[in-house]
């Protein structure tokens, strides 16, 4: 069997850690046992963090809409450049172009 050095092993432990700390996930603030968070989406919830060791509750907002808006936020908008100036296709007889009726007479 092949046995690692125990500061190997602490190594990559650590950098688990260190990879959740900051993840956040949202608790329904509801009598019972935690289910799916589609089950009362209009109970209150606890935003908590990982902080490598426990979750510890940053912030509570009022229903699951909110909590997802801030679990999930949108991906930022990127800004694209303004388009360069194309020309314009001309005539011609490709097969995604629709045959004139100048053409049609020709044949």
């Amino acid at each position: 069997m092949h046995e690692e050095p125990l500061e190997e092993w602490a190594r990559r432990r650590e950098e688990r850690r260190n990879a959740s700390k900051g993840r956040l996930r949202a608790v329904p603030l509801t009598s019972g046992p935690h289910r799916g968070t589609h089950v009362e989406p209009g109970a209150p919830r606890a935003i908590e963090e990982w902080n490598g060791i426990q979750w510890v509750t940053v912030g509570i907002v009022p229903d699951l809409a909110a909590a997802q808006a801030l679990l999930y936020p949108p991906p930022a908008v990127e800004e694209r450049p303004a388009e360069w100036d194309r020309p314009a296709l001309g005539r011609g007889r490709g097969r995604h172009r629709k045959p004139s009726p100048v053409d049609e007479q020709t044949r």
